[in-house]
Parts: structure tokens; sequence; C-alpha cells
């Protein structure tokens, strides 16, 4: 059975975009990017919201070429264009990605058997999806990292009455000041 895992950049009070719906704030120097690429490297399926997916789909048509970017951001292009993606909207008419199929409904227990059946493990994007399946029980790990910024207010990463207890399983700090947490939740 596959893990769920929410991976997430999030500022050190709590928001993953500030105000404005801007991300610009992360730290995406050479090293946080090696970290997601490394962490999206077994992941057998995305599961995401359409505007999370609006912003993801940029890797589709990355260039591969050699010198157009850094060999990161191209390994990176080339793992998120063989995973199978999931996108839940009522609005995307289509999807611009190979291996992507759109779901009008988030269904948990279709959350579940896909759990069930898939061998490799599973992420979710986004705060309002990972806020169901995390009121659901169906959230295996969390994989934050906390970029050192206090904005003040924005979207949260986490919704707002959600109780979970946590296990922290691994930390890193990295040389830009980014800290890695990753906990399991506690049935």
């Amino acid at each position: 059975m596959a893990k769920l895992i929410y991976p997430i950049n999030i500022s050190l009070d709590g928001y993953m975009e500030d105000e404005r719906g801007n991300i610009e704030w992360t730290i995406s120097d050479d090293e946080v990017f090696a970290f997601w690429t490394d962490f999206h490297r077994p992941i057998g399926t995305y599961l995401y919201g359409r505007r999370m997916y609006e912003s993801m789909v940029y890797w589709e048509t990355a260039s591969a070429k050699k010198g157009d970017q850094p060999e990161v951001m191209r390994e990176f292009a080339q793992i998120w264009r063989a995973t199978e993606k999931i996108v839940y909207s009522r609005t995307l008419q289509a999807v611009s990605s190979a291996r992507t199929r759109i779901e009008r409904e988030f269904d948990l227990d279709a959350i579940r058997r896909l759990k069930e059946s898939s061998e490799a493990d599973i992420t979710i994007g986004g705060p309002e999806l990972a806020g169901q399946v995390m009121s659901a029980g169906l959230i295996d790990e969390c994989h934050l990292l906390v970029n050192p910024i206090v904005l003040g207010g924005g979207k949260r990463a986490l919704t707002d009455n959600l109780r979970m207890r946590l296990e922290l399983i691994g930390e890193r700090c990295l040389r830009s000041g980014v800290a890695h947490l990753h906990y399991r939740v506690i049935v």
C-alpha cells in the first residue's frame, strides 16, 4: 500500500502563499531544488487541484536541452513528466500534460482505493485537498520546507479546525536557512 504524502513550502508562520497569492518568497536555490527533485523521484502519482496543476504544468514543456536550465531543473522536469497526475476540477476543460486525467469530484473513497492499489507513494498538492484527506485520516506523512520568512498573512498551508498528532521522523537544515521537517501522522 502506498503512503499519501503532503509536501509543501511554507513560511515560518505557516503560509504557503502571501496575501497576493505569490510564492516568490520561497527559496529555490540549487540545494532546495535538488532536495525537491530527490523527494519526487519515487513518487508514482500527484494529486492536484486546478490551481496547483496550472502552476506545475510548466514542467511539461520546460526545456530539456542542456544549457537551457540547470541539470537539477531538467531532471525535475523529466521526473514530473513521467509521473501520473490526477487533477480535481469542475472547471478545467482539458489538461496540457501527458499522463494526466481530470476528475470532476474529489472522492475520498477513490483516494483510499488508490492508496491500496498503488505500489509507489502519492503526493497531494494544495491545502484545500490536503485538508480534506487529513480530516478523513488518509494522510500518512507531511514534508514541510519551512522558509526563513514571516509573511503575516496569506493562504495557510494547513486548514483551520484540523487536529492531528505527528511524530517528527526526520529533519534537515539547508545552507539557505530552509528547514525540512518530515512528520509521520500518528493514528
